[in-house]
């Protein structure tokens, strides 16, 4: 399919125009009009795009592309050579932060529940970001067999500030940075919320409010919503997809 068909369909699927984001989200380098073989991956690192070229991928599709808000614009440094490396090889870059980790189906917070066989209840925080709900494995039932689950799944060991022997309780979850949402997680009526990151202030409310809080990695929440993303367009275009996981320990 083309270049342009190819971002037309992910805006729609994706319904870009309802989200605020601080980032542009669709196509941020154009590459060759023709797309028949995309790569995905979580971040347009250049370990992401030099194996993108050797795989001569027409495109690659990703969860953090480039172009942030309050980020220096000058076209230097590591920015100078992955675009260099972009338009060089003429291989386009689509990107989709916030509207991929909140796409019901194929979104991250959609398919970290489908990985942790976690049931959605409903929604939370700005723009409904955050999910809500309850585990469905029946043998976890405290909250450091659910970190122990955790880690078998996504391959990490979660850093979990909590009583381990605590009842698991509502469990709320928002993948990647999304830490600042944990006051917004306890209004809601969670009693566990896990998310990628954490920071100092984290772990004081976390201790405070009694909720147990569990660190996952921001890269290990995020490599399910982009494959999916993938998978679609593999079956509703006959688009091939290959998905290539960067190691991050973050």
């Amino acid at each position: 399919m083309s270049r342009d068909e190819l971002a037309q369909f992910l805006e729609t699927e994706l319904q870009l125009a309802r989200v605020r984001d601080y980032c542009p989200n669709g196509v941020q380098v154009e590459g060759r009009n023709e797309i028949k073989r995309i790569v995905t991956g979580v971040t347009a690192s250049l370990a992401l795009l030099n194996k993108a070229v050797s795989l001569q991928a027409d495109a690659v599709l990703v969860h953090h592309g480039y172009f942030w808000r309050g980020e220096d614009m000058r076209v230097i440094g590591q920015k100078q050579k992955r675009l260099k490396l972009l338009l060089q090889h003429d291989i386009s870059l689509f990107a989709y932060h916030l509207p991929l980790d909140m796409h019901p189906l194929i979104g991250n917070n959609a398919r970290l529940a489908h990985e942790l066989g976690l049931q959605a209840e409903g929604r939370f925080g700005d723009d409904d970001l955050g999910w809500i709900g309850h585990s469905v494995v029946p043998e976890i039932v405290t909250v450091g067999q659910f970190a122990r689950h955790i880690e078998t799944c996504l391959g990490r060991q979660p850093l979990l500030i909590g009583e381990s022997d605590e009842p698991l309780g509502k469990i709320a979850w928002c993948t990647g940075a999304a830490q600042g949402m944990l006051d917004a997680a306890i209004a809601a009526g969670a009693s566990v919320y896990l998310s990628g990151e954490i920071s100092e202030p984290t772990v004081h409310l976390a201790r405070e409010s009694g909720v147990a809080y569990l660190a996952c990695g921001h890269h290990a929440t995020e490599r399910y919503g982009i494959q999916a993303l993938g998978g679609l367009l593999a079956e509703k275009f006959g688009i091939e997809h290959l998905f290539v996981d960067i190691d991050n320990p973050v």
